[in-house]
């Protein structure tokens, strides 16, 4: 399996003066997800959690909702010419009777480790795929003195960053503070596809009353994510996208933005944080 950091030569330039060391960097290689065998989708990834990014992505495209739907989740051998398991293609094969639906939701099947969906059509698709509707009813209330600590948790619990300086983070919080989950990865969306696969394998979904924390900015895809996994509460350290506020605003959920220590702007759902 693939490792979730390699070493690189890099030379360094200190106070004027050169020096050849080893430097960490984050691993990133391309993931195959197949579904019932056929190629559906590319995305380039940190090794590490991949079927919980594989189904986590199904969850977002409105494929799965709940965990009996899936058969079984296993690496794909024979993906190279002499037949060897590169352990970089997972094929999802679904439970029978599960149907396949329209998954494209205006998406190319190639995705980058930075890139969301596009136009003003994925709203309509995105409440209609999504199998819990139940956000805009979600009571939960978040204090925002413990909204404003969440990012310092977060950051605290990112091992990988602190070797590589190069990995996103997403974390699953309860309302009152306590992180339930942390995965990170070079890609944003696909840290939020591991949490939320790996809440799916475990029977966790739908996810009332969490709030999920990203390490970047908030786009519509992110929003997305969050929605079609029954998440009230979306929080980022950076700006959301106006797509983004869009979604949470049609969707009922409460989207938070610039959170920075004390400080923050809310950006849809400002109900559910109390000062």
């Amino acid at each position: 399996m693939g490792r979730v950091t390699e070493r690189r030569r890099v030379v360094r330039i200190r106070n004027g003066g050169a020096g050849v060391r080893p430097d960490t960097l984050v691993a990133e290689e391309p993931l195959e997800i197949r579904l019932n065998g056929k190629p559906l989708a590319i995305t380039m990834r940190t090794p590490g959690d991949d079927f919980a990014l594989a189904v986590g992505f199904l969850v977002s495209e409105g494929v799965l909702g709940a965990a009996s739907d899936v058969q079984a989740v296993t690496y794909c051998e024979g993906a190279t010419a002499d037949g060897s398991n590169t352990y970089n293609v997972v094929n999802v094969q679904l439970a029978a009777g599960v149907p396949v639906p329209d998954i494209t939701l205006e998406r190319n099947v190639y995705t980058t480790s930075s890139c969301g969906l596009c136009g003003k059509a994925s709203l309509d698709a995105v409440r209609t795929a999504t199998r819990f509707p139940g956000i805009a009813a979600d009571p939960v209330r978040v204090p925002a003195e413990v909204l404003s600590a969440m990012p310092d948790r977060l950051r605290a619990a990112q091992k990988v960053f602190d070797r590589t300086g190069g990995l996103h983070a997403a974390g699953l919080f309860t309302a009152q503070g306590e992180l339930l989950d942390l995965r990170e990865d070079v890609g944003r969306h696909n840290a939020v596809d591991k949490i939320v696969g790996r809440a799916y394998r475990s029977g966790g979904l739908p996810l009332p009353g969490a709030v999920l924390l990203v390490s970047g900015r908030a786009s519509f895809e992110l929003v997305q994510k969050a929605v079609m996994a029954g998440i009230p509460v979306l929080a980022a350290v950076s700006a959301p996208s106006s797509l983004a506020v869009d979604l949470a605003l049609e969707s009922g959920m409460t989207l938070v933005g610039f959170l920075r220590g004390p400080d923050m702007n809310i950006y849809a759902g400002e109900e559910r944080i109390t000062l």
